[in-house]
């Protein structure tokens, strides 16, 4: 199949007015497939201004640019109107350097992090590797949010790979910056029996915060409360204190708002607003909560005169 002349003229003036661009499913804030999250998680450890494009939200561009460059998947990363390469690809070059040097940006530091492994949790580890077999190393990724996954992988020697002992720990680039200090244990009381991981550099957790004190430091002005649903269920019920809403260029100017502001998140029942603080303490927020039971419960607990719906 050829690519129709127009769609071409429409990429290639794409990729002429931005050096870096991003062909991806969703945006860089929400991406929608796994694979466009791994892309912009990798592009984001390099802190590179990129331009972005949501094919799905154009479906000729989807189509088209799987034809332009020869490439059948999204992800797509092109640097100078070159094809890159998908998710898989960025992360290596990401992870080797390579990436950095086509970017003209400095040379990675991979200085692997200083962590801790308790004599408990190493004992176990060594354990499940040498049931792996040969060739196994335990591989850590902490993602945007500080959580910490551990699991065994086959020995990479392009990871960046701290020793312990005689335990090799492999990190991804963004991961190794994130891992400074950690402190791996293994626990077998009343929170369970298995490894706990204790980040120093994790921000705080999401809080709970009942309805009743929300209206009462949002009244007083104390905290910054965001109702993240959209206007057609904000004209059903809406609180009677000061509120920050999503719409328009909110949620850009709540993301630029100093880092130590009290946040607060509400929606209906609490769902929509837990993801929302999760999303904000990913940035780096240290104060964030989530009103617990939603403006539902707002209205039962904290003020009988909002609606409900």
């Amino acid at each position: 199949m050829s690519l129709d002349p127009a769609l071409r003229s429409r990429i290639e003036s794409l990729l002429q007015a931005n050096r870096v661009v991003l062909f991806m499913k969703g945006e860089p804030r929400a991406p929608q497939c796994g694979f466009s999250a791994r892309a912009v998680a990798a592009l984001s450890s390099l802190d590179v201004d990129y331009s972005h494009v949501d094919v799905l939200a154009d479906p000729e561009i989807r189509e088209g640019i799987k034809l332009y460059g020869d490439w059948p998947t999204i992800p797509q990363l092109y640097v100078g109107g070159d094809l890159v390469g998908g998710s898989d690809i960025i992360e290596q070059m990401v992870n080797s350097g390579e990436l950095h040097g086509l970017l003209g940006l400095p040379a990675p530091d991979r200085t692997p992090p200083a962590i801790t492994i308790t004599p408990a949790a190493a004992a176990m580890l060594r354990e499940a590797l040498a049931n792996a077999g040969e060739g196994y190393a335990l591989q850590v990724a902490i993602d945007a949010r500080y959580d910490a996954r551990l699991q065994l992988a086959p020995v990479d020697g392009n990871a960046i790979a701290a020793e312990h002992d005689d335990l090799r720990v492999q990190f991804d680039m963004a991961s190794a910056r994130r891992a400074q200090g950690m402190r791996i244990d293994w626990v077998d009381d009343e929170r369970g029996r298995g490894l706990t991981i204790d980040n120093p550099n994790a921000p705080p957790k999401v809080k709970p915060l009942s309805p009743a004190e929300a209206n009462a430091r949002a009244a007083a002005g104390s905290l910054t409360l965001v109702d993240v649903r959209p206007a057609d269920e904000r004209a059903l019920a809406a609180v009677n204190v000061p509120f920050s809403v999503f719409d328009g260029d909110g949620l850009a100017h709540l993301e630029n708002l100093p880092k130590d502001t009290p946040l607060a998140f509400l929606c209906h029942h609490g769902g929509r607003s837990a993801q929302a603080a999760q999303h904000f303490r990913g940035l780096g927020f240290r104060d964030v909560a989530n009103v617990e039971g939603g403006i539902e419960a707002w209205a039962l607990e904290a003020d009988p005169h909002v609606p409900r719906y």
